[in-house]
């Protein structure tokens, strides 16, 4: 039986296809020849240490939160909330005398409460995500505000722990800790995604969560997972934040919010079937931290840099959408 070839409608819709996937590191890179070529200083190596540590490491481990509960066809509004909530229980257990291993312990719990309550609204009571975190959002900014009675900052400079100190501005064989961190982080939620049955199991309730139910997928039990895990890594850039600026400011982790969700969404497409991926996410975030950087560098102030960030996620997942759309027509 002879087979036909494909036409040249299917070898454009399969051009097409590779061109999306291509798109975003096309734009990384136009982006930053463009600012290597505008400032010297951007091309500099202790630039490029800033970057990935000041305007990547921490909105890229929200944003590894953020990629679990996408995939599962979901979305986490309290990212911003489990990180400073993190943060305040940490700087408050050192004001009060506690040390490193005390702090950590307490920031990683407060986060953890803030993933456990989004599993029991979400996967217990059956509460649509988005309206889910976004009550932990609200309950968890009048709780900072309370706490700190009405958004003072709390200062944690005197005594603070070495072990902290170590964590944000430490270094192993040269590389930075908090890189280091990520990296570890990174690669752990690339392979929990790709290569464990929890993975294929949060695709699938993504995709189809009514078909994996009937197809014996534990959906409930992989969204609670999944909000525990999100919260979970979104304590932990709580924890460096306090332990980079050795200060807790209520209501900053808020700023991680915006960029993981558009990161997360960025990152889908260069893949071949729009899902979430690891890759992807860390692009879309390195793309914010240079975009911003780059624009900083040449004179532009902060309200001008959130437009051309805006109008960059605009055209790329516009240009993504339509060609995919037009390749399924």
């Amino acid at each position: 039986m002879s087979v036909a070839a494909p036409g040249p409608a299917a070898l454009r819709g399969i051009d097409l296809a590779r061109a999306v996937r291509v798109m975003l590191p096309a734009v990384m890179l136009v982006i930053v020849a463009c600012f290597a070529a505008a400032s010297p200083t951007f091309r500099s190596g202790g630039n490029l240490v800033h970057v990935l540590i000041n305007d990547v490491t921490l909105p890229a481990l929200a944003s590894l939160g953020m990629t679990l509960v996408v995939s599962t066809g979901g979305i986490d509004l309290s990212v911003g909330t489990a990180a400073d909530l993190a943060a305040l229980a940490a700087a408050l257990t050192v004001t009060q005398g506690g040390d490193a291993l005390l702090a950590l312990s307490a920031g990683l719990a407060a986060a953890l409460c803030v993933g456990v309550v989004n599993a029991i609204l979400v996967a217990g009571f059956g509460i649509a995500p988005f309206l889910a975190t976004l009550g932990i959002l609200f309950i968890g900014e009048s709780v900072q505000q309370l706490a700190t009675n009405g958004g003072a900052p709390i200062y944690v400079v005197s005594n603070f722990p070495p072990l902290l100190d170590r964590l944000a501005h430490g270094a192993m064989l040269s590389i930075p800790i908090p890189l280091i961190l990520l990296a570890m982080l990174s690669a752990l939620t690339r392979l929990l995604l790709a290569r464990t049955a929890y993975g294929r199991r949060a695709h699938a309730t993504g995709i189809a969560p009514a078909v994996a139910r009937h197809s014996g997928v534990p959906v409930r039990r992989v969204l609670a997972i999944t909000y525990i895990l999100s919260a979970s890594l979104c304590g932990v850039a709580g924890l460096l934040l306090l332990a980079t600026v050795k200060s807790y400011v209520p209501l900053s982790g808020n700023a991680f919010l915006l960029d993981a969700i558009g990161a997360v969404f960025l990152g889908t497409t260069i893949s071949r079937d729009a899902r979430p991926n690891v890759p992807g996410t860390l692009l879309g975030v390195l793309l914010f931290g240079v975009l911003r950087n780059g624009l900083l560098l040449v004179g532009w102030n902060f309200y001008w840099q959130q437009v051309a960030v805006g109008l960059l996620v605009l055209v790329v997942l516009g240009v993504s959408f339509g060609v995919r759309r037009r390749g399924r027509e």
